[in-house]
């Protein structure tokens, strides 16, 4: 027993300084300032911080430098960018419908307490998935332009989107700051 015990009380102090050694750090005053700018550039301080840290791209090198909950708040950040810009279409044809149908942002997001973002990310993940190898094919501009025809099912979910989006932005700017120690370090 003591042995068993002993093995893990190694764990867990390796994790723990595993999660010191690579907590992402960001400035309380960056955070503040933020904050009095608005839920989206709260969000944003965390998430330039984290794209920081990966060079910008997401590979598979790059993803372990991540913990759950960064890679879930910076999916959400990359989520509504691209659905406030062109809409599913765009995030997918972006390169970003992996990140966000295959890893468990729905489930992550409901969690948050964000509900009715997580269905309509299960509503479009439907439609992804059935039609995967068209949406991700390289395009002409004028290819991708037509896409917006061709997969009208995402229409209702993009406007349902756009007049959620600032009670979801200000739910999971609450929710980030209501456990802070998750998503960095907070430097005084």
């Amino acid at each position: 027993m003591f042995f068993v015990l002993g093995y893990r009380m190694k764990f867990v102090a390796l994790h723990i300084i595993y999660l010191e050694r690579t907590m992402i750090e960001v400035m309380e005053s960056a955070l503040q300032k933020a904050a009095g700018e608005g839920m989206d550039e709260f969000i944003q301080v965390f998430t330039d911080k984290y794209k920081e840290v990966i060079g910008g791209e997401l590979t598979a090198e790059t993803m372990p430098l991540l913990t759950g909950e960064q890679h879930s708040l910076l999916a959400y950040q990359i989520f509504r960018d691209e659905i406030m810009v062109g809409g599913f279409c765009q995030l997918i044809q972006n390169g970003y419908g992996g990140y966000i149908f295959d890893n468990p942002f729905a489930k992550v997001m409901r969690s948050w307490g964000a509900d009715e973002l997580s269905k309509l990310v299960y509503k479009a993940k439907k439609i992804y998935d059935v039609n995967r190898k068209d949406l991700e094919k390289e395009r002409t501009d004028d290819e991708f332009m037509a896409m917006y025809e061709q997969y009208e099912a995402f229409d209702e979910l993009e406007e349902a989107y756009l007049e959620m989006e600032e009670q979801v932005t200000a739910l999971v700017a609450s929710y980030v700051d209501d456990h802070l120690d998750l998503f960095a370090k907070i430097i005084k």
